[in-house]
């Protein structure tokens, strides 16, 4: 806003002083109104978005727990882990079992004739195009060799061509030439790479090993995979084989049993990342009492509909799901809320009596479509991501940001006029006075020129 620089010659009165307290006096109300709103409203948006990354951290939370391994209360394990690797899932259930690993799944590995020079000798040392069948499982693979291709150039366009297929291929060099290894991620009886067509390449290669399954027992049964990385054998407990000893089998002791660190581990995970929550909407809702209490400083999001509705989605699903077993209740397993501040806490006497025979009823209250994960999920759903009512509740104070930055605006410029208009009435009324002193000062001269007499 432009500055009056009147200093009042005519008047003898501070007039720039004048019209400054004016144009103060009208701005004032509205002024105060505008920054007002503005902070807080940029107070709400900061609580929100507090609010949001909260409730986005406990979701993300809670879904690493919502699986059976996590609340089962079982633990795999391997006597030789170096031997074989056991990764719990769905389904499991307590027991010991002795694996002998036989030998382990093998895959294909075909070796072409030996090229003279490296990378860059010559596959097709013709002019016209070769073909190079590759052939695997019953299916067939075309890879046409251009005429003058190197060995470099059809490893590139075989690994482009059936990477997806499993079939891979690389150059191995050494004194004697280069020569190209075809391989696959497939493994098994019945999935040996054989190579045919008018292409060099198919010519005297070295067919390598038969890839084979593996084969082991579990317990004295004899059985068989075409992978290592077996996922049916024992419900519940996926095994890989890692190692084979040509000179014998080797045995190992799986034992799936009770863990219930594990599985207090993750409930207390669940109360942690409930409390995190909780915490952080307490602070942006809460009511504080100031001086002698008498009186009382309300948080930013205080008395807010949409939080009252969040809080009392969660406490819901703290007791709508309750379960059908001996442990029916997050309060049988000795999880209690504080009614003051909504927080958790476990009680470690209470857990430890209940996790004796209600383990199994534990993990099912957490876990599947209608536990107690899932209900939170969902009740929330609704308050996140772009469309959430929480983003909502972010544009509409963004728009009212805009609104009041606007407003403000509007009001500059109206102060600006005023100031401008106040400006120029005191200028002429200065200038007006300034002529009457002066035509008051010419009169005044007149008149007393003309009451004394003549000097001799």
């Amino acid at each position: 806003m432009a500055s009056s620089t009147i200093s009042g010659p005519g008047s003898g009165y501070d007039t720039q002083s004048i019209v400054k307290a004016l144009v103060g006096a009208e701005r004032a109300p509205k002024q105060t109104q505008i920054t007002s709103q503005q902070k807080d409203t940029t107070v709400k948006l900061s609580a929100v978005g507090t609010v949001k990354t909260a409730l986005e951290a406990y979701r993300a939370a809670i879904t690493k727990l919502d699986n059976i391994s996590s609340f089962n209360g079982l633990a795999a394990t391997s006597s030789e882990e170096k031997n074989v690797k056991v990764t719990l899932g769905d389904g499991a259930s307590s027991g010991k079992y002795t694996l002998v690993v036989n030998n382990l799944a093998t895959t294909s590995k075909v070796t072409t004739k030996v090229f003279e020079g490296g990378t860059s000798a010559k596959a097709n040392s013709s002019d016209d195009n070769q073909t190079l069948t590759i052939n695997q499982s019953g299916k067939s693979y075309d890879v046409t060799i251009p005429g003058g291709a190197t060995l470099q150039q059809v490893r590139d366009s075989i690994n482009t061509q059936l990477s997806a297929q499993g079939i891979n291929a690389n150059v191995l060099s050494d004194s004697k030439g280069s020569r190209l290894v075809i391989g696959s991620s497939n493994s098994g009886d019945g999935t040996a790479i054989t190579l045919s067509g008018n292409s060099e390449l198919a010519a005297g290669y070295d067919p390598g090993q038969v890839p084979k399954n593996a084969k082991y027992s579990i317990d004295g049964v004899a059985m068989e995979s075409t992978t290592n990385k077996i996922s049916s054998a024992i419900s519940g407990v996926s095994l890989e084989l890692l190692t084979e000893d040509p000179t014998k089998p080797l045995t190992t002791t799986i034992t799936v049993g009770s863990n219930t660190e594990t599985l207090k581990t993750s409930v207390q995970s669940f109360v942690t990342a409930y409390n995190a929550l909780m915490t952080s909407v307490n602070a942006q809702t809460k009511v504080t009492a100031t001086g002698d209490s008498s009186t009382t400083t309300a948080a930013a999001l205080t008395g807010d509909s949409s939080m009252r509705q969040l809080v009392n989605s969660l406490r819901g699903e703290l007791v709508n799901g309750s379960g059908s077993g001996a442990i029916s209740s997050l309060a049988q397993m000795g999880i209690t809320t504080d009614q003051k501040t909504g927080l958790l806490s476990l009680d470690d006497k209470t857990w430890d009596k209940a996790v004796v025979t209600g383990a199994g009823d534990i993990a099912k209250m957490f876990t599947g479509d209608k536990g107690l994960i899932s209900r939170m999920n969902n009740v929330t759903s609704g308050y996140v991501g772009a469309t959430g009512t929480l983003a909502a509740r972010a544009t509409d104070l963004n728009n009212k940001l805009t609104e009041l930055t606007t407003e403000q605006s509007t009001l500059d410029r109206r102060m600006e006029a005023l100031q401008t208009s106040l400006t120029a009435k005191y200028t002429a009324m200065d200038t007006m006075i300034a002529q009457i002193n002066n035509t008051s000062s010419s009169i005044m001269t007149t008149l007393n020129a003309l009451n004394n007499p003549k000097s001799n």
